[in-house]
């Protein structure tokens, strides 16, 4: 493994940790994209769909009551929360996969699937999501983007940006 000092940014440049995280960033990516299809194909965007799932977390799952409350919430007004998550998905599938802005992207990602990890919690498997959760962290903090991404190109015009 080659590490070189990089004086303008503090950190150690490690070539084999970045192409990691571009693979992470790229399949964590893609995921969502995926998911966006196949929800969309399942009706999950349109306010009927998006309520019988949410109702469905509700009366199913083990999450806590306040967060059943906003569910709740969410459910009631399914025809704006449900296309609203669809443009999360596939923007933050899309930023993802072309590593534009990777930083606040997979941070969203982050919070996004935290929450669903919450939703579910006790409807399926509990290293479901959570794996996806931390590795959406991960990519946050290890600055993803700047191995094939266009937050390469971006941070060599401006490699002090906290963006990516």
């Amino acid at each position: 493994m080659t590490t070189n000092a990089n004086p303008t940014l503090g950190v150690i440049s490690q070539p084999e940790a970045a192409t990691g995280l571009a693979l992470v960033r790229v399949t964590i990516g893609a995921m969502f994209v995926w998911v966006f299809f196949e929800n969309l194909g399942k009706g999950l965007y349109t306010a009927g769909g998006y309520a019988s799932l949410i109702n469905h977390y509700i009366e199913a799952s083990h999450a806590p009551a306040v967060w059943k409350a906003i569910m709740g919430l969410m459910a009631g007004h399914a025809a704006i929360a449900a296309p609203m998550q669809g443009l999360t998905e596939i923007s933050l599938g899309v930023l993802l996969v072309i590593g534009l802005l990777t930083r606040p992207a997979a941070f969203v990602a982050f919070l996004f699937l935290g929450s669903l990890w919450i939703s579910e919690w006790g409807t399926s498997w509990i290293w479901e999501l959570l794996v996806s959760v931390l590795a959406c962290l991960g990519l946050a903090i290890g600055r993803a983007g700047r191995r094939w991404g266009v937050d390469a190109w971006l941070s060599q015009r401006s490699p002090s940006s906290p963006w990516w």
